[in-house]
């Protein structure tokens, strides 16, 4: 059973940057995505990253800010954000499914993904 581990949260001002973590454990090779909720908000997809990390998927809001990769001889997938912005505070979740493939759309969306992690807090101050 996998368990998801994210870490590197942690508050910044508007224009900052950070680096998110996502450590898995287990041998199998998932599907993997990073999202996030905001106060009195739906859980909403931020990026994606396929097996081999050779296909990426980016929600409207963060392409060209923020950058998913994942190295999987560490079981660790990460999310570069860089010119954050206040509407980018919210608790950030690792998910990941063993799945091969999805589709641009179907990557961000949480009911794809079936393993989550605890979440780890990003609060970007103006």
């Amino acid at each position: 059973q996998v368990q998801l581990v994210e870490s590197g949260g942690s508050s910044v001002q508007a224009g900052g940057s950070l680096r998110l973590s996502c450590k898995a454990s287990g041998y199998r090779i998932y599907y993997m995505g990073w999202f996030r909720q905001g106060p009195g908000n739906e859980r909403e997809g931020v990026a994606a990253i396929s097996i081999a990390g050779r296909s990426t998927s980016y929600a409207d809001s963060v392409k060209g800010r923020f950058t998913i990769s994942r190295d999987n001889t560490k079981n660790t997938m990460y999310l570069q954000m860089n010119s954050l912005k206040p509407e980018d505070t919210a608790m950030y979740y690792c998910a990941a499914d063993l799945v091969t493939s999805y589709s641009n759309n179907d990557a961000l969306l949480p009911r794809k993904y079936s393993k989550w992690g605890q979440g780890t807090q990003v609060t970007v101050s103006s």
